[in-house]
């Protein structure tokens, strides 16, 4: 799906801005490396995953999906992915579950049998329309850009464009945030 392909690039290249949609410190990125993992089982595939450095063995396991159709499975696949890979890797310290969809609408409409999960501290959903337009944040504009209307999304890419030119010094970093 092309817009996972999207959010596989930005996170590789600019994981802060995974954990600036969460609110968490920017600096948290330092410690995690950003993989799309496959699950020796029925063939699993974990849209992203953020897993710590191998001299932060101790910090939590970031398992990211991104929702962008409907799918009533969806809960029923990102925990048995999550839970399988924790069974292959005994020695995770902890894991954050977090699914990104562009509107609310596209969440299952049956999460009786996850209920618990999704309302635990375990799992943090984010609703890209609910983002605050205000955020002066060149990651979550970038983001946003993805559910922004298609009238409207050639001017503010513009404007992003030339935000990242403004704000960030390193010219590879900034080409690459504007490819």
């Amino acid at each position: 799906m092309k817009t996972d392909s999207i959010f596989y690039q930005l996170f590789a290249e600019f994981p802060n801005i995974f954990f600036e949609l969460l609110g968490r410190s920017i600096s948290d990125n330092q410690d995690y490396q950003f993989r799309s993992v496959e699950i020796k089982q029925t063939a699993f595939r974990i849209d992203g995953v953020f897993l710590p450095t191998a001299n932060n063995s101790d910090q939590t396991v970031y398992f990211c999906e991104v929702q962008f159709q409907k799918d009533e499975l969806l809960y029923n696949c990102l925990f048995a992915e999550l839970f399988l890979f924790c069974n292959q890797n005994p020695a995770t310290y902890d894991w954050y579950a977090v699914i990104i969809y562009p509107m609310r609408s596209l969440e299952p409409d049956n999460t009786k049998l996850y209920q618990i999960l999704l309302d635990s501290s375990k799992v943090q959903r984010v609703y890209l329309d609910e983002i605050e337009p205000t955020s002066k944040s060149l990651g979550i504009g970038i983001i946003k850009l993805v559910v922004e209307p298609e009238e409207n999304a050639a001017n503010r890419a513009r404007n992003l464009i030339s935000q990242t030119r403004q704000e960030i010094a390193n010219p590879l970093s900034s080409q690459a945030i504007i490819d």
